[in-house]
């Protein structure tokens, strides 16, 4: 997938060693786009980053690894492993990429950055959420939903899913997980209370 020509101006940290950053990305018509990175004792991985400014970079460590939820999440990677010496993950039975990453994962892996690979399909089979374990807990959701903002979740469009119905039983498989963070692909985190958010989705979509 072309990388994405917008470079994100700077990066949040969401809570202690998690951090976000996001662009208006023009491949997908604006809509936003967002990355994030998991910095632990070993190391800093990127997951499915769009592209840093240099000075927005330099605030972060230099990855060492950067995790794909899909195929479709692409965008910088190479680029970081080029630049930064980053090895790129992809899941396991994922089509092949722009390059042939580094790694190859499937359900249940635990990856750079302490990540467990949940399998939440709809989109398509291989696609996956990410699941930072302890306190806080931490759940990178892919293209599931999105955020935008302030308001509500929405579910992504169905025309982009292969298996629609498949997504929402994703989503409420989610419930079943423990974390008190929600990171997206499409918007910002929600740090309070994200299961709520998640359950008022389901019932207000019927």
């Amino acid at each position: 997938m072309t990388e994405p020509r917008e470079i994100a101006a700077d990066v949040r940290e969401v809570v202690e060693g998690l951090y976000y950053w996001q662009i208006h990305n023009s491949n997908i018509g604006g809509a936003i786009s967002s990355s994030h990175a998991v910095v632990t004792s070993g190391g800093c991985v990127f997951v499915d980053p769009v592209r840093l400014s240099d000075e927005a970079l330099g605030q972060l460590p230099k990855p060492s690894a950067v995790v794909l939820n899909a195929r479709t999440h692409q965008r910088a990677a190479w680029r970081y492993r080029r630049e930064c010496g980053a090895e790129v993950w992809m899941p396991q039975d994922a089509p092949e990429g722009d390059e042939e990453p580094d790694h190859r994962y499937a359900e249940g892996d635990v990856l750079p950055g302490d990540l467990v690979a949940v399998r939440t399909p709809g989109p398509e089979w291989p696609h996956y959420s990410l699941l930072r374990q302890g306190t806080p807990g931490v759940l990178i959701c892919s293209d599931l939903v999105s955020h935008e903002g302030g308001g509500e979740l929405l579910f992504i469009p169905p025309e982009y899913h292969d298996d629609p119905t498949e997504t929402r039983r994703s989503v409420r498989r989610l419930l079943d997980l423990r974390f008190d963070v929600l990171c997206f692909d499409h918007g910002p985190p929600i740090v309070r209370d994200p299961k709520r958010s998640l359950r008022r989705l389901l019932e207000t979509t019927g």
